[in-house]
């Protein structure tokens, strides 16, 4: 009996390294990740304007970003492109870490570059589609264009004032909703859908 003959030669090849993305890194890249920041700082590794190009990704080649204390710095209607290009270039499945000054913390309204609206936990119902279809669809773009074209969901906790983390959870719920500056920091992980 005679061996079936190859009709093709297969190569085997190394799999790509997965595309990481630090936007807004400044002069503080993330380790493992590309450096993306409008600026040329040391550590930049792509000079882009996040905020109202198109970024330079092909669709559904990142696998993880990483932006922190950068979204605070971009408008509403900056906001809403940097969703939209984030859902455009991240793999499905793919993620991103969100970190921003928590809107109750002075963090939030001392550097004089934060713009308006502060990221509040709210802000991450409006990425989601089925949200966005059922409680707000004028922010759609469908509807509006220049709203949300994307579907991420997300969860989200809290970086807390040092002197709050030895108090038992239940103080520091009641800190979260009743004080000011109880949460420094609002640290959302967004998953692209599908």
């Amino acid at each position: 009996m005679r061996a079936a003959r190859r009709t093709r030669t297969e190569v085997a090849t190394a799999p790509a390294e997965p595309i990481r993305l630090d936007f807004g890194c400044g002069p503080h890249k993330r380790e493992g990740f590309t450096g993306v920041d409008q600026s040329p700082f040391v550590g930049v590794d792509v000079v882009c304007n996040l905020a109202s190009d198109r970024w330079p990704w092909a669709d559904g080649t990142v696998a993880e970003g990483h932006a922190s204390h950068f979204l605070e710095h971009l408008t509403a209607t900056e906001r809403v492109h940097f969703w939209n290009e984030l859902h455009r270039v991240l793999a499905p499945g793919g993620s991103c870490q969100i970190i921003v000054p928590h809107w109750a913390s002075n963090r939030a309204y001392g550097d004089p570059t934060h713009q308006w609206p502060p990221v509040s936990e709210m802000a991450f119902y409006y990425i989601s589609k089925d949200w966005r279809a059922a409680n707000a669809p004028h922010t759609d773009a469908a509807w509006n264009p220049t709203g949300f074209s994307c579907d991420f969901e997300a969860t989200w906790g809290y970086s807390m004032r040092p002197d709050l983390l030895s108090r038992n959870a239940e103080y520091q719920q009641f800190a979260l909703a009743n004080h000011k500056d109880a949460a420094m920091d609002l640290i959302a992980t967004v998953r692209k859908k599908g």
